[in-house]
């Protein structure tokens, strides 16, 4: 936050609120991006999306391993279940 700059408690309540619920804005991320890998189309597009998908990664899952396998095989159906793996609350690190 800039210098000088004060939120209203109004706003303070939505910045609160943003970052309590941050595991399940990146969980979200994570489901869209794997549909946007099944779907890309070439090779450029979809080295994007899975450096996108590290970084979410990074921000909610606890099982190094499990992440680190996902992600250097490159498997966009073991994503879709690491990702349903951490929905049920099986992986989320708590913050």
């Amino acid at each position: 936050m800039a210098k000088g700059q004060h939120l209203s408690r109004h706003q303070q309540g939505i910045v609160r609120r943003y970052y309590e619920h941050m595991d399940t804005i990146a969980l979200q991320k994570l489901g869209e991006l794997v549909s946007d890998l099944y779907l890309a189309d070439t090779p450029k597009k979809s080295e994007q999306l899975w450096k996108r998908v590290e970084t979410a990664l990074g921000r909610i899952a606890s099982e190094e391993k499990d992440v680190r396998a996902t992600l250097q095989s490159r498997d966009v159906t073991k994503l879709a279940e690491l990702v349903n793996d951490l929905a049920a609350g099986n992986g989320t690190k708590s913050r």
